[in-house]
């Protein structure tokens, strides 16, 4: 496993954020981004200001991985989901344990914090191999889909 540092971001991580960001919407959903807006989007996110937080995974001083959670309150639960969102690991350092040690990392801050009931993600139907990796952390399919509806901006 790839020795590597986790850390909270911070404003400083911007930038390579957002490039991750614009790579992920790319490789997975063949969707082009704006990349002022995502650098935007990225800001207010790093603020905490949102009700979300990234995580960044170093080698070297170098980012090569990310994954942010955002906070979902459950009524039926009286807890908190948490939901792994804008995962995305550097092509080069992919199936070396990175998104593992990010998503262990989250997961022991959520043990730490008792208001948090449960972990989820969302992954591309089509995406076997993102399944096949979530699977063996322990996350499974709970007979939902997600629909959504986008507003005109």
């Amino acid at each position: 496993m790839l020795d590597i540092q986790i850390d909270q971001a911070t404003h400083e991580d911007c930038n390579a954020i957002a490039e991750f960001n614009i790579r992920l919407a790319e490789e997975t959903e063949s969707k082009s981004l704006d990349q002022e807006l995502v650098r935007t989007g990225v800001l207010e996110s790093l603020g905490d200001t949102r009700g979300c937080q990234y995580y960044v995974a170093r080698h070297q001083e170098n980012i090569i991985g990310q994954l942010m959670f955002t906070r979902e309150w459950s009524d039926w639960r009286n807890g908190e989901f948490w939901w792994f969102q804008s995962v995305y690991v550097h092509p080069d350092y992919r199936r070396q344990g990175v998104f593992q040690q990010l998503s262990e990392h989250i997961q022991n801050l959520a043990q730490s914090n008792p208001d948090v009931v449960g972990l989820r993600l969302y992954v591309e139907e089509e995406n076997e191999r993102a399944q096949s990796t979530y699977r063996q952390l322990g996350f499974n399919f709970p007979g939902y889909h997600v629909m959504e509806k986008m507003l005109e901006r």
